[in-house]
């Protein structure tokens, strides 16, 4: 399996949770990472920043740069991309992470609500991947991988959350549709999503049930799951909406206890709302 070493790996929205452990991750592979959020130094509510992941990722081992940005915004993407170029040299994987979320159905969801969901999820895969693809181009065993789940057309899926599953299933669209165009240039792309809850400020402040911490599975699943898939050599796999433990399995790990938050609670992990 090819290394991680001297790759350079953008990650939207890595100032913490699964962000950041893959930010980690990634790093303690020798990688160099690119880390992208709003949140340089302090967020008012939730903790970490993007200072702490690039001190993080040098204490594991690898380079990083922390670049302030905001997915909306066409010229601060291109911002991320050129610092990127310039400190490192070049693109070899693009990590779209950054999500917005509001388990709301379509009455009780503002439409500012619906277009921040929109343009922070998959407007934002379109931007970030059509301003990075120059770069992968170039590159050896170039990979995107978007956070986004299965796709399902059950009513069961859609009814109670359909603005934010709408603009997550887009994101699993876009993985799809760029897998076949991109196949041309030797760029995978996949998507990635937990088989239960993880352990983010999405579950503590979006859900507010902070209780549910404790039913979760730590950050670090997905950030290994993701480290095989950008691993992956020659569109080994391309196009596929993985779940985090089917990954895993493929390398022969089957023991997830050591993900648990609370390991008193491995065996009432909660599963996610589209496993």
């Amino acid at each position: 399996m090819p290394s991680l070493k001297n790759k350079t790996i953008i990650i939207t929205g890595a100032s913490r949770g699964i962000g950041r452990a893959m930010a980690v991750k990634f790093a303690s592979e020798g990688a160099n990472i690119v880390a992208a959020a709003k949140t340089l130094d302090k967020h008012p509510k939730l903790p970490g920043s993007l200072n702490e992941t690039v001190k993080a990722v040098q204490e594991a081992g690898g380079r990083g740069v922390a670049v302030r940005m905001d997915v909306r915004f066409p010229e601060q993407v291109q911002n991320m991309v050129d610092t990127a170029i310039d400190i490192f040299g070049g693109i070899d994987a693009l990590v779209n992470n950054a999500g917005a979320i509001s388990l709301t159905p379509v009455e009780k969801t503002p439409l500012k609500i619906f277009d921040r969901m929109h343009t922070v999820n998959d407007r934002a895969v379109f931007l970030c991947a059509q301003m990075v693809l120059p770069h992968l181009k170039k590159a050896q065993n170039p990979h995107i991988l978007n956070l986004s789940p299965p796709l399902n057309l059950d009513p069961r899926w859609l009814k109670d959350y359909g603005p934010y599953t709408r603009s997550k299933f887009s994101m699993s669209l876009l993985t799809v549709a760029m897998a076949g165009e991109f196949k041309k240039y030797g760029i995978a792309v996949n998507s990635l999503w937990p088989k239960t809850i993880i352990a983010t400020a999405a579950i503590e402040f979006a859900v507010g049930d902070k209780s549910m911490l404790q039913y979760c599975r730590k950050p670090q699943i997905m950030a290994d799951a993701a480290h095989l898939l950008l691993s992956s050599k020659d569109l080994e796999w391309s196009g596929q909406l993985f779940v985090d433990e089917d990954v895993l399995r493929t390398r022969g790990i089957d023991d997830f206890n050591k993900y648990a938050v609370n390991p008193d609670f491995s065996d009432k992990i909660k599963k996610d709302l589209y496993v």
